[in-house]
């Protein structure tokens, strides 16, 4: 795949993305019954670092709430403007979240380690929304000491 300038691969690119986002919507969040997973304890973590974290679990259809916030079963559900939705979704499970992910426009879309979806990124960076792919967003966090 060709670069694109809003996939985003540059420890600058990432930093600025951190820096500039307040809300991150995390679309494939586990529940408090699975905090030993990183679909959530990285969205805890996230949250202790200042983020709004906004709850868009795939599964647990009973659960109302995770991290004290009320649950949304779309990104397009969700009332505010969200600036980054961190995907916790298989590679092959993330094309049927790009129209929901699209009709929501955040400033990013974060796929976390190991979730590369080189065709679902184009398209996302097509329409303008910053992508950064296989990377985890507590590492890199972390890392940049934000």
């Amino acid at each position: 795949m060709s670069a694109h300038p809003n996939i985003i691969e540059s420890a600058s690119g990432i930093r600025e993305i951190l820096l500039q986002i307040k809300s991150i919507a995390v679309l494939g969040i586990k529940t408090e019954a699975q905090d030993h997973q990183a679909a959530y304890y990285v969205p805890a973590y996230m949250q202790a670092a200042g983020y709004d974290i906004i709850p868009v679990p795939v599964y647990f259809p009973e659960v109302t709430e995770i991290l004290g916030r009320t649950v949304y079963r779309k990104l397009t559900e969700i009332p505010e403007p969200v600036d980054l939705v961190n995907v916790f979704r298989r590679p092959a499970d993330v094309p049927a979240h790009v129209a929901d992910i699209l009709a929501k426009k955040p400033r990013a879309v974060w796929l976390q380690l190991g979730i590369r979806n080189d065709a679902a990124a184009l398209t996302l960076a097509e329409a303008g929304i910053l992508v950064v792919q296989n990377r985890c967003i507590l590492v890199e966090h972390r890392e940049l000491r934000i």
